[in-house]
């Protein structure tokens, strides 16, 4: 029960990594909008929050002296997963920070049209305490703040990492896999070269009616004559 445990918190885990890392790829881009970033803080928190229960309890289990080696084959299995989901987020939570910073989600598009300055000094300050521009810094103001939350997350999920191999100590190289490597990819070509082969079975097995080869032949015959008087109107024209 706790295996199946952990693998369901892992295989959650690795779904709420994937997720955000499909939307940190559309972050600046033409698809950015308010939504799409606060999508990407709750998502983040998300992954962060399963990353903490899997740390703790993969730790509590390959501490335990008691396991079998077979079960701490496989929970070293696990271990290895959830380093690499954590790696993985890591690297996409400093992509989140750089676009975020590139590209201010709260910038309107007429500041960045517009140049310079028209009308009177009364005018002037009257545009700059307008509501819309109130607004504009508020939102400034949070989208910055989100900025600064995401710098302390990241430095949160070294530490999560750093105490992660200084407390269990399973080194990658040594975790043995269940399946070679590319099982799952020849698996797949031997299902497909399988199928072909019952395809080309049942074409071979229909090629020998003799009702369909006569068929082909006359086909083939009445193309040949059709190619012949399509060249002999081309040079007489």
């Amino acid at each position: 029960m706790v295996k199946e445990e952990c693998k369901t918190m892992l295989d959650a885990l690795n779904k709420v990594t994937a997720c955000y890392r499909h939307m940190v790829i559309s972050a600046g881009g033409t698809s950015d909008s308010h939504n799409l970033r606060e999508e990407l803080r709750k998502t983040r928190q998300k992954a962060q929050d399963l990353a903490v229960a899997n740390r703790n309890k993969l730790t509590s289990v390959l501490k335990d002296k008691t396991i079998t080696k077979e079960d701490r084959a496989d929970y070293e299995r696990l271990w290895v997963i959830f380093s690499t989901c954590m790696e993985i987020l890591e690297v996409d939570m400093r992509r989140a920070l750089e676009l975020g910073q590139e590209f201010p989600i709260n910038v309107p598009k007429k500041h960045l049209i517009q140049t310079g300055m028209t009308g009177g000094t009364s005018a002037v300050a009257a545009r700059a305490m307008s509501v819309q521009n109130m607004k504009y810094e508020a939102e400034t103001n949070l989208d910055l703040a989100d900025l600064k939350d995401l710098e302390h997350e990241i430095c949160q999920v070294e530490e999560m990492m750093y105490e992660m191999e200084m407390k269990v100590n399973v080194p990658q190289w040594t975790v043995e896999a269940k399946q070679d490597p590319g099982a799952e990819l020849k698996s797949t070509v031997s299902i497909g070269a399988s199928s072909v082969g019952a395809i080309s079975l049942d074409e071979n097995k229909s090629y020998c009616d003799p009702s369909k080869a006569l068929a082909g032949v006359v086909f083939t015959a009445v193309l040949i004559v059709a190619i012949v008087l399509a060249v002999c109107v081309v040079k007489l024209s």
